[in-house]
């Protein structure tokens, strides 16, 4: 019996799909480009983003109460200045500092603690300002001038108030101070030994920094602008007392 002759399918065979691996690839590569586009577009600028309006009015809002209360501070006591009285000199509601501040407390703390550092800041602006050649002695001049100036400049109130409220903070809060006003005076102590090593200081470095600020900050209880002693001829005098011609 002959072999039976095989049929040939008259279906044409359906075209190849293409891998799945293939796909996933595509799929990826698509995925890709979207996300990279949508980086692009929505990529922020580089730096800190700018205030907003509000933001900026908060920052002022926030300055006038620490300048207001400051002032009232050094002129009445701590504990004789209310929030009410504070408000009032900021020109704001009576319950506006407890939206900056949690207590009054906290902003006693700020008045110091940012008026120290703000100190800091412009006394080493100040040493940079200086030339490289300048000698100890010119650097004590310029040290002793700023300190007179955070002393009895416009904005001078912080430093009187650190110096007779400071049993008013927390131990916590004297803490935090302490390591901020250590931070600013051990600034001067590079400029008190090389003075000490001249033979030009009238004492030993540590002793000469505590008497030095001693005198300065008493500044605060007579110096008076209407006696006609500039701030210049008061650092003259004052750094005559403090290291030999």
């Amino acid at each position: 019996m002959d072999s039976p002759v095989p049929r040939t399918s008259a279906i044409a065979p359906a075209p190849k799909t293409p891998p799945a691996r293939s796909r996933s690839k595509a799929v990826a590569s698509s995925d890709a480009n979207a996300a990279t586009t949508e980086a692009t577009t929505t990529r922020r600028p580089r730096g800190r983003p700018r205030k907003t309006a509000e933001e900026l009015d908060d920052g002022n809002r926030r300055r006038k109460l620490m300048d207001g209360a400051a002032k009232l501070f050094r002129t009445q006591g701590f504990a004789a200045t209310s929030t009410r009285d504070i408000a009032a000199a900021a020109g704001m509601h009576s319950g506006s500092p407890f939206y900056h501040f949690e207590s009054k407390s906290a902003l006693l703390y700020a008045v110091m603690s940012e008026g120290m550092t703000m100190a800091t800041q412009s006394q080493q602006q100040a040493l940079d300002a200086l030339p490289a050649t300048a000698t100890p002695r010119e650097q004590l001049h310029i040290l002793i001038r700023h300190h007179f100036e955070i002393l009895l400049g416009p904005r001078s109130s912080f430093i009187p108030v650190m110096l007779y409220e400071w049993r008013s903070l927390t131990p916590a809060q004297r803490k935090g101070i302490a390591r901020i006003k250590d931070s600013y005076e051990a600034t001067w102590m590079p400029v008190l030994e090389a003075l000490a090593q001249q033979g030009a200081l009238q004492a030993e470095p540590g002793v000469a920094r505590l008497f030095i600020f001693g005198a300065l900050n008493w500044a605060v209880q007579w110096f008076s602008p209407k006696k006609g002693k500039s701030l210049d001829a008061l650092t003259d005098e004052a750094l005559a007392l403090f290291i030999r011609s």
